[in-house]
């Protein structure tokens, strides 16, 4: 099982979005194994978006992320990574198609709604930067229980 980090950032608690995004996650088999509400501060931003250091976008997309709360997320699933950023749509909302979060929601680029790791090192990077180990939670589904098995 994948696991992927999956930040709701503070638009989409401002836009009250958070049931539909959680929801189609779930709807897709997504199992969600850690979350918590925080307002992250600008180091933790810096370390998060290191990789756009030197950018020109670079501080405005701090100044967004630390503007309000965000919820930080861990989903579990099979191919959890690409099927997350599949369900979120391009990062542009405008280019993103009908369907998708960011293509039903988001407004531009930068009030996308949502973030979520691009590939499997990178998720557990970021994880490891937003959660502490003992934070999250695995568990089965009752579902999980039963697939694959005979009927009886």
């Amino acid at each position: 099982m994948q696991r992927t980090l999956v930040l709701c950032k503070p638009d989409a608690l401002h836009r009250r979005l958070l049931g539909t995004i959680l929801q189609r996650l779930e709807q897709k088999g997504l199992r969600l194994v850690a979350a918590k509400l925080l307002r992250a501060d600008r180091s933790l931003a810096e370390r998060h978006y290191a990789v756009h250091r030197g950018k020109p976008f670079y501080e405005a997309l701090l100044q967004f992320i630390t503007s309000g709360p965000t919820l930080a997320m861990v989903w579990e699933g099979r191919e959890a990574v690409s099927v997350v950023r599949t369900l979120l749509g391009p990062t542009d909302g405008a280019q993103a198609p009908p369907g998708t979060i960011r293509g039903d929601f988001a407004l531009s680029v930068q009030n996308n709604l949502v973030h979520a790791s691009d590939s499997v090192a990178t998720a557990e990077q970021e994880i490891a930067l937003w959660f502490r180990p003992e934070e999250i939670v695995p568990w089965e589904s009752c579902d999980d229980r039963w697939v694959g098995a005979t009927p009886g």
